[in-house]
C-alpha cells in the first residue's frame, strides 16, 4: 500500500474544510445581505415619509391662476400630511375625510367647461372644490402618501338611490374580508358598508387592479386598471404635475 505523501490531507479531511468555510463565508454573506437589505428597507420607507414636497414651481402657478388662499389651501394640505404621519390609520382615515369634504361641490361642466373630467387633488384643493371623483380621488392620495397601504384603499363606483345616479366614495378595508368602511362627501361620518343601504356598489379599483365590487370583501378581479382611461389620463397629469 501506499504511503500518505506528508501535506497531503486525506479527501475527507479536505472535503469537511471546505464544507466548513463554504458554510461559515455563506452566513457571512447572508448577514452581509440581509444588514443590506434593512438598510434599504429603512431608507426606502424614510423616503415615503419625507420625500412628498410640492415644488416651489407648482405653488407659483396656483397662486397666478387661483391667488393666494389658493396656496394656503395647498400648504394647509401639505401641513396636514407633514404632521400626522405617525396617527394610526383609523385617525388618518378621520382627518382626511374631514380635510376634503371641507371643499365645496361643484359639477364638472360648471368647474372646468367637461362633461367628466377626474382633478388631481392639487387641481381640487387649489380650486377649492370639485365633485363625488375628485373628493375621492384627493382623499385616495392623500392617504397614500400618509402612507395607508395600497391594498386597503379602493375608488369605489355606486350607485345613489337617494339621487339616483352614478357616485364615487373611497372605501377602506383591514383586514382583507371584513367590511370596508366608506368616506363619502354626501356623509360626511365614516360608516361601515352594510349601514349605506343608500349606495349599491358597482365595482372598485386603486392602482393595483380593478374588481367588481360587493358589499362584503374585495370582490371579483376583473384585470388591471388600465381600462379606465380617465385613471390613467389622471395619473399622466400628476406624473407631470411632478416633474417626472
Amino acid at each position: 500500500m501506499a504511503q500518505q505523501q506528508e501535506g497531503i490531507r486525506p479527501p475527507a479531511l479536505i472535503h469537511r474544510g471546505l464544507l466548513a468555510l463554504i458554510i461559515v463565508l455563506y452566513e457571512w454573506r447572508r448577514i452581509v445581505f440581509l444588514a443590506i437589505l434593512l438598510l434599504l428597507i429603512i431608507q426606502i420607507a424614510q423616503s415615503v415619509t419625507n420625500d412628498f414636497k410640492i415644488p416651489d414651481s407648482t405653488l407659483t402657478d396656483i397662486r397666478s391662476k387661483y391667488g393666494d388662499k389658493a396656496v394656503d389651501r395647498v400648504k394647509t394640505w401639505q401641513k396636514l400630511i407633514d404632521s400626522n404621519q405617525g396617527k394610526s390609520e383609523h385617525e388618518k382615515l378621520e382627518l382626511v375625510n374631514a380635510f376634503i369634504n371641507e371643499l365645496q361641490f361643484v359639477d364638472d361642466m360648471t368647474h372646468w367647461g367637461k362633461s367628466d373630467y377626474w382633478a388631481t387633488p392639487i387641481e381640487t384643493l387649489a380650486s377649492s372644490g370639485g365633485d363625488c371623483e375628485d373628493f375621492s380621488i384627493a382623499k385616495y392620495f392623500t392617504l397614500r402618501v400618509l402612507n395607508v397601504p395600497e391594498e386597503h384603499l379602493r375608488l369605489t363606483y355606486v350607485k345613489s338611490l337617494t339621487l339616483n345616479q352614478a357616485h364615487m366614495v373611497l372605501t377602506y378595508t383591514n383586514p382583507p374580508g371584513t367590511v370596508p368602511l366608506v368616506l363619502d362627501n354626501l356623509i360626511h361620518a365614516i360608516q361601515p358598508a352594510t349601514q349605506r343601504t343608500d349606495l349599491m356598489p358597482v365595482y372598485s379599483f386603486n392602482a393595483e387592479g380593478l374588481w367588481l365590487a360587493k358589499q362584503r370583501g374585495i370582490g371579483q378581479f376583473l384585470g388591471a386598471p388600465e381600462r379606465i382611461n380617465l385613471w390613467q389620463e389622471l395619473l399622466h397629469r400628476m406624473q407631470s404635475l411632478n416633474g417626472k
